[in-house]
């Protein structure tokens, strides 16, 4: 066998694949159209196939080219890599890996490194390379010199076959980018492209790591997408799934006829929940796998960040297991110690290959020092969802307006650990699916007072400290609960009540970028003071927001029925302050009977341990920012 029957590979290409040091796998593996030399005829191009299947008799590529019947490839040398050159082959080509076990059994898999994938319920692998010239250079310059942390982030978070039904990603590429750029976002969170056999999976059960799923397009087209909604500003945040995979038998699942990418002993490596295999953190290889997966989104698709799914079954071996079920780390104890090592080295290299890129994480337990740097002792995440803040806020605002008072400490609470971790603020898909409800009909009561608690209860969470996560179809009050197989109901946001929510969610928007008090010190105790943090009796909360050149906005949420008309705040300072939001406005389908007529005067006398006072009117079920600019 010679060096160009294996396409160029030799043993020593996967070295940094067998120590978990190559992070770039998708050059090596998969499948690639390359030149080699040929000693008769020179340079001829094909393509090479190359697959990990250390513990295979043999290993045969099957495809269009050969009627499905099988080519044979060869052991690299010590890699435990097959690979083969077929001359003539080009883009398009369909192929599968068919597998001999060690036992004799034939097993046929689709390549784990595959770039592009037929559309499910097919599966084959698909030849694939980017011709894509990317147009947005000025978009990741900028990127590598972001401060995420001070600068503005709402998320609009987006399943890309429900936002409207049958659009490609062509077509998303006009509508999703004009619509999320009208709305004011600073970014899209897409969940899981990744090729999923299931679409009721939402994405989360991948069986194409490299591969985006081809029900919307070709990946060139998801980049043309990408590169957009770039153009216009927006970040694009995507869902990534290192926590487990489906065990679809064509897929990563005992992939030479052994636990390969997955645990062996099912007390650590399957997930009694999701009916799924857990990788094999530990395993040099799996690790290669996975941060080249992470790696090749962000380089490859210009991705603006990963939101890593699942953390939490992760960091815990004991994860919904019973007693019994779960074998302890080396000191006894149930932390995943290889789980951890893992997200600290793909956290630690993201960041350093590629400067102002966001790994998120959701996770829901108090597990500490998420967002801590690595070498701080840290998981190096630079942002992790506020579950405790979600859980606890939603369940306020599902109680009726009289048994508020009783509960106030649930929008309070999530003050004692606002600066353990960076926090983003999550109303996700996961809220509004699975018998939970769409977020309007959380609400009790009637359409007005539903519609004038979600606009409070938005403005609440648009200037509590922290970056911000919708789910689509929540920004018009969308009724049913997100169902995957139908679009959103975008004709509802023609309506009273829909149409005004969807107009104060732009002028959120518009209004946080345009305050950098709202954003600029989210992490840092000095951005935030409570006005009055213990008004349960009116169910009304105040705060301060500030930056660091001396700009405050002061927000004031009433979630009584009842108005506060002349209720005294403190504030920071006297003279003029700017009525810049009253989600009571007409604009936004509110009685437009309760505001404060633009602006509010402050008198300098103390109040508590504020040097100012001034009485504010608060419309029922409302909020009112005030804003006084520096210099005044």
């Amino acid at each position: 066998m010679t060096h160009d029957q294996f396409g160029g590979l030799t043993g020593w290409d996967f070295e940094g694949f067998h120590n978990g040091g190559d992070t770039e796998l998708w050059r090596r593996l998969g499948s690639k159209v390359v030149t080699v030399h040929h000693p008769e005829r020179g340079e001829v191009t094909g393509v090479r196939f190359a697959v990990w299947a250390p513990n295979a008799r043999s290993v045969q590529v099957i495809g269009d080219f050969n009627w499905w019947t099988g080519d044979s490839l060869h052991l690299v040398p010590g890699s435990g890599v097959w690979a083969t050159f077929i001359e003539g082959l080009g883009e398009g080509t369909l192929y599968k890996f068919r597998i001999e076990t060690a036992d004799g059994q034939w097993l046929e898999k689709v390549d784990p490194m595959a770039k592009f994938s037929e559309q499910a319920p097919a599966n084959a692998s698909i030849v694939y390379e980017s011709k894509y010239i990317w147009s947005d250079d000025e978009w990741v310059a900028r990127r590598r010199q972001a401060k995420a942390h001070a600068e503005p982030m709402s998320i609009y978070e987006v399943h890309l076959g429900g936002w409207r039904k049958g659009k490609s990603y062509l077509d998303l590429a006009e509508e999703l980018v004009s619509y999320v750029k009208w709305q004011g976002y600073t970014h899209v969170e897409f969940m899981p492209v990744a090729e999923h056999p299931f679409e009721p999976s939402w994405g989360y059960q991948v069986t194409g790591y490299f591969s985006p799923t081809s029900r919307f397009g070709k990946p060139d087209d998801l980049r043309y997408l990408i590169d957009r909604l770039h153009q216009a500003g927006i970040g694009v945040i995507m869902d990534w799934v290192p926590g487990h995979f489906p065990k679809d038998d064509w897929a990563l699942g005992r992939f030479d006829g052994t636990a390969l990418y997955e645990h062996a002993d099912p007390r650590q490596g399957e997930h009694q929940d999701w009916g799924t295999y857990i990788f094999n953190y530990g395993r040099n290889e799996v690790k290669s796998f996975l941060v080249s997966n992470a790696l090749y989104w962000i380089q490859e698709f210009h991705v603006d960040g990963l939101r890593v799914d699942a953390v939490a079954s992760m960091l815990y071996l004991d994860y919904s297991r019973e007693e019994g079920q779960w074998v302890p780390n080396e000191h006894g104890g149930r932390e995943n110690l290889e789980a951890i090592d893992f997200l600290r080295y793909v956290n630690r290299h993201l960041y350093e290959r590629e400067p102002g890129v966001l790994m998120i994480a959701e996770e829901s337990t108090s597990f500490p020092g998420v967002t801590k740097p690595v070498h701080q002792g840290g998981l190096g995440f630079g942002f992790k969802w506020n579950m405790g803040w979600m859980n606890d806020s939603l369940r306020y605002l599902q109680l009726d307006p009289v048994y508020r008072q009783y509960e106030h400490n649930l929008l309070t609470f999530a003050m004692v650990y606002q600066y353990s971790e960076n926090f983003i603020l999550p109303i996700s898909h996961d809220e509004v699916v699975h018998g939970k409800g769409s977020m309007i009909n959380k609400v009790p009561q009637d359409d007005w007072r539903k519609f004038a608690t979600l606009r409070a209860f938005y403005s609440f969470m648009w200037s509590f400290p922290g970056k911000q996560l919708l789910f689509m179809g929540c920004e018009f009050g969308q009724r049913p609960e997100f169902n995957e197989s139908v679009s959103l109901e975008w004709w509802v946001s023609e309506l009273w009540g829909h149409g005004g929510l969807q107009r104060l969610f732009r002028d959120l928007n518009l209004t946080y970028r345009a305050n950098p008090a709202l954003y600029e010190l989210d992490n840092e105790p000095e951005g935030f003071s409570w006005i009055n943090a213990d008004d349960g009796g009116h169910n009304a909360l105040s705060w301060v927001r500030h930056d660091t050149h001396g700009n405050h906005v002061a927000c004031v949420t009433n979630f009584s029925p009842e108005p506060l008309e002349d209720y005294e705040i403190g504030l920071p300072a006297g003279g003029s302050w700017e009525e810049i939001l009253n989600t009571d406005a007409p604009i936004y389908d509110g009685s437009g009977e309760y505001g404060n007529l633009g602006e509010v005067h402050a008198v300098d006398e103390p109040w508590g341990h504020w040097p100012a006072r001034a009485n504010v009117t608060v419309p029922p079920l409302g909020s009112v920012w005030l804003r006084r600019a520096s210099g005044q």
